[in-house]
């Protein structure tokens, strides 16, 4: 049998976003095939049925099993969706990626849930000017990448619709689960800006309070997989700023293995089953 007979024989596993050493290390793990793409495919959803192009056969679309998900692209907020329409089994969550996905609805939504959201939020239209007496953060854009925000006081010209909210002196943070484990980080930067990226970021001690609210907001979107970032002040107050719905994983070994080993189990017949029974 040809690879391709066998890929249009058994629905396959679908990999969006993953780098080749991952996708390296989890295609032998599957006895079924894994259809891997660092960019976005074209897909076809169609009566409950997932189809996705094959990477080397134009036009020539092959039905898939389950799909996991870890990037982010301009443009894959309909790509997401039509995930979520599928409603296949997905990780992480289809429908919790698309709550997310977009800045300003994804706080929206995650402020109804948080314990931890007293910092004051607004939004100015584009075109319009927001003064204050006070130092505030304007943030636009969907890239969740650490990018698009600027620290300002006395004025803001917004070019385009912008979320604005106080600025909170104090250790930036985050919280990181993979399935049941979990992990708090220390963001660090040279600047006011901090990232995961810096050289000076660490893992530190978990606070038991934002992992419990970490929890809280995982279990609310549906995500296996997800990063919390907040704010600890320097009086004790702790304030959420952002939910990640694609959180890095590679930065850390632990974290990487943790989510390697996440996907495998994952994608095992048992656990195919339990979500299909939701």
């Amino acid at each position: 049998m040809s690879d391709w007979t066998e890929v249009l024989a058994v629905e396959s596993i679908l990999h969006v976003g993953l780098d080749e050493p991952e996708t390296s290390e989890l295609r032998g793990c599957f006895a079924q095939p894994v259809l891997a793409f660092e960019t976005l495919p074209r897909i076809q959803v169609d009566r409950g049925r997932l189809m996705v192009e094959h990477p080397h056969r134009m036009n020539q679309f092959v039905p898939i099993g389950r799909a996991v998900f870890h990037a982010i692209f301009e443009d894959d907020f309909d790509f997401i969706t039509a995930l979520a329409l599928w409603g296949g089994p997905c990780l992480p969550g289809a429908r919790g990626m698309m709550d997310l996905r977009h800045r300003l609805p994804g706080l929206v939504r995650a402020m109804a849930v948080t314990r931890f959201g007293q910092v004051p939020r607004g939004y100015a239209d584009r075109g319009t000017i927001v003064v204050t007496d006070s130092e505030r953060v304007a943030k636009w854009g969907n890239w969740h990448c650490g990018e698009d925000k600027s620290r300002f006081s006395g004025s803001w010209n917004a070019t385009q619709p912008t979320l604005f909210e106080e600025y909170v002196e104090g250790e930036a943070v985050r919280i990181v689960l993979v399935g049941e484990r979990a992990w708090q980080v220390r963001m660090a930067g040279d600047g006011w800006l901090k990232s995961i990226h810096h050289q000076n970021t660490a893992f530190m001690p978990i606070d038991p309070e934002l992992l419990d609210d970490s929890r809280r907001l995982a279990t609310h979107f549906g995500l296996e997989v997800v990063s919390v970032d907040y704010i600890l002040a320097p009086d004790g107050s702790r304030h959420l700023l952002e939910v990640n719905h694609v959180p890095n994983v590679t930065v850390f070994p632990e974290v990487r293995g943790a989510y390697l080993d996440l996907v495998v189990e994952w994608a095992s017949e048992d656990s195919l089953r339990s979500n299909r029974l939701r």
